[in-house]
């Protein structure tokens, strides 16, 4: 089974938003069942923010509640939405209808919402806008801020779900690695040699 982009994170959801015990979700994140449990105790990893494994395109809704009524059952991570087929894509500018433009502005509040994680290149590539009006939306200095309404933009045909994933599968990626980068960093900064030994050299 596929492990999770962000285990720790995804634990973290899980034990906040379902009934799962901690052996079906050490088993789905690949944690140790104490690590699952020191999570829970937040004696571990404590201020994790937890990633959405649905939002993220690696389980389905049905198959947590159905692994809720049975202990027993493993969650089964859905299939890799890169396993798909290749759509041939058009080169060039995203084009909208004319009809689901006034859907845009909503399905960028939506993305901004739900999915914080994405840049502003990312959300534009989806719906087909700029970043000036992202951040517009973002800052709440849009004409219509007011009257925005959060539309989720695979329901309104402005994107697809699989291009919705890949994007926020992306995101997960990019921040795992960058947290990967500052933990090295940290640790190569703790590492140096003392003052009074380098005083001690030139003696």
């Amino acid at each position: 089974m596929t492990q999770p982009l962000m285990p720790k994170a995804t634990a973290v959801w899980l034990i906040d938003n379902t009934a799962l015990t901690f052996d079906q979700i050490a088993d789905f994140c690949s944690l140790h069942i104490l690590e699952v449990k020191g999570i829970a105790d937040g004696d571990v990893d404590h201020g994790i923010r937890g990633a959405d494994p649905i939002a993220a395109g690696q389980l389905t809704r049905l198959e947590i509640e159905d692994c809720q009524k049975d202990s027993k059952t493993r969650l089964k991570a859905i299939q890799k939405r890169e396993d798909l087929p290749d759509v041939a894509r058009r080169v060039g500018k995203k084009y909208t209808p004319l009809s689901k433009r006034q859907d845009r502005p909503d399905s960028i509040f939506w993305l901004v919402r739900n999915h914080p994680e994405l840049l502003d290149s990312q959300i534009g590539k989806l719906v087909g806008t700029t970043k000036s009006t992202i951040q517009s939306i973002r800052d709440r200095t849009h004409w219509n801020s007011s009257n925005l309404t959060p539309v989720d933009p695979v329901s309104v045909g402005l994107c697809s779900q699989v291009d919705l994933d890949k994007a926020v599968q992306k995101a997960f990626k990019r921040i795992e690695k960058r947290k990967a980068e500052d933990q090295d960093n940290n640790i190569n900064t703790c590492i140096t040699e003392p003052d009074d030994f380098k005083v001690e050299q030139h003696k």
